[in-house]
């Protein structure tokens, strides 16, 4: 028996969120202490030459005793307490190419690295200072400097109080950096929290809440006076959500509606059932007035129990998935005359038009019931006058183009008019009779997708309305192909 991963994964605490205040505050102080971190190594940089030039000064200073004759009878002692006060471990003046020791301890020890101030380039200065920093065992530098009257002072000391006050300053531009950057983060932060942040959480509070409960009208974003793009998302929200709390409730009033009509669907159904068994026994009566009417009882009663299996039909999710097969066309297209009674209609002719040997590959019960919704319109339309001298004439044609067939369904009636075209597959809104539902086009229309083919109505001069369906054949499975070829 192996575990079910599922319950664990369930039992899982949620990730916790980081808002996006936390965010912006993080990456406001990071943004901002990255800049001020981009300016400390020269600041560094340029406060080692600082520090070296004021140990050139001192030195420089300290050359006017040292370059007199009084300082050759001075005794080494007191040589080493200046040199302590300048902080360096020799004094060379040079003029020219001569080179004179003006004070040094008793025993200088080797140069590590030569800084020459005069020739100071940005680059190098920056590198040097890097690697006084990353310098942990003491070396000894040579300083070379100007005087005033152009000669060369030369001057021997250790990095260590260099690096020493270089770590200081590093500290202390680091502290002040790290405020600033707090300070300005923090003002930064206050103020895109104000200006976008808050907004934002309003916005997705407010689409969170309203799709907790789209119908709830008061959990509708109220928008802000702002003249800005939140603004402008503010109203557009709200704008939507009181267009989809307005459809939703529509929807929610169709089904209700749809619900009570197929109820009472299901019953008129099986009571007009009843009424037509009567109305076919008043149709053997030989009653002159019994035979005058009794086709127009009949007639109206299978015109309502097509219009409540209509309803029934559409009420459902949506159509079967269409059991296709080789269909020949002309034999269900009589059907479908046959069951409209055409063959006995008193005024209404009907013409088929279709080639003995076409074959349409299709649901032979769905393709019926398209060509017997649309016949059944254009006979009803053209039974809607009164006058024995108007043409009424149904007529159904087909052809074959390739892997295409194309049926035609004529009319002499009085065609559609234009306000139903806009929404003519439309139920409730496509019909262009009174008192007509429109499920019948509905219908069509979604079996005729459902076999991957159109209908559509002809904008074709001439009277009645011409409606033509294209049906494709199922696309040929590329193996079966092959091996068709192959035996």
């Amino acid at each position: 028996m192996t575990d079910d991963p599922a319950p664990d994964r369930e039992k899982r605490p949620p990730r916790r969120r980081i808002s996006l205040s936390h965010k912006l505050l993080f990456h406001t102080v990071l943004f901002v202490m990255v800049t001020q971190l981009a300016f400390l190594v020269p600041s560094i940089a340029k406060f080692r030459l600082q520090f070296l030039e004021d140990r050139l000064a001192t030195a420089r200073a300290a050359t006017v005793l040292l370059d007199s004759s009084a300082w050759a009878i001075v005794p080494q002692s007191a040589q080493d307490a200046l040199l302590r006060q300048v902080d360096a471990m020799a004094i060379v003046l040079k003029t020219g190419d001569a080179s004179r020791l003006l004070a040094a301890v008793a025993m200088p020890p080797h140069v590590d690295t030569v800084v020459d101030l005069r020739e100071a380039a940005p680059l190098t200065a920056t590198r040097q200072a890097v690697a006084t920093l990353l310098a942990f065992e003491p070396r000894v530098l040579r300083i070379v400097g100007a005087t005033e009257d152009g000669r060369a002072l030369e001057i021997v000391v250790s990095d260590r109080h260099l690096r020493a006050a270089m770590l200081t300053f590093s500290i202390y531009v680091l502290g002040v950096s790290l405020a600033i950057s707090v300070f300005a983060g923090g003002f930064v932060y206050f103020m895109l929290n104000r200006l976008f942040v808050r907004p934002m959480r309003r916005l997705s509070e407010a689409m969170v809440g309203f799709s907790a409960a789209p119908e709830d009208t008061t959990r509708i974003i109220r928008p802000s006076d702002r003249r800005d793009e939140i603004g402008v998302a503010e109203t557009e929200l709200a704008a939507m959500q009181t267009a989809l709390a307005e459809q939703l409730k529509q929807s929610r009033h169709l089904a209700d509606l749809g619900l009570a009509v197929s109820k009472i669907n299901h019953d008129l159904r099986n009571l007009l059932a009843s009424a037509q068994l009567f109305s076919d026994r008043i149709g053997t009566v030989a009653d002159p007035m019994v035979q005058r009417f009794a086709p127009k009882l009949i007639a109206t009663l299978d015109r309502a129990i097509d219009y409540a299996q209509a309803t029934l039909a559409y009420g459902r999710a949506r159509e079967p998935e269409p059991n296709r097969r080789l269909v020949a066309l002309a034999p269900l297209a009589e059907e479908v005359v046959q069951s409209l009674g055409l063959d006995a209609h008193p005024s209404v002719r009907h013409e088929l038009r279709l080639p003995a040997d076409l074959e349409v590959d299709a649901d032979s019960d769905q393709l019926f019931r398209v060509l017997l919704n649309l016949c059944r319109n254009a006979v009803q339309a053209m039974d809607g006058v009164d006058d024995p001298a108007i043409v009424r004439r149904l007529a159904i044609e087909g052809d074959r183009q390739g892997t295409v067939v194309a049926i035609r369904i004529r009319d002499t009636g009085p065609g559609v008019p234009e306000r139903a075209r806009q929404r003519l597959f439309q139920a409730f809104q496509g019909s262009g009779r009174p008192g007509g539902t429109g499920l019948g086009l509905a219908i069509a229309a979604e079996i005729v997708r459902a076999h991957g083919g159109t209908i559509v109505l002809l904008d074709e001069p001439g009277p009645g309305a011409h409606f033509e369906i294209v049906l494709p054949d199922r696309p040929a499975s590329f193996d079966r192909a092959i091996r068709q070829r192959a035996g």
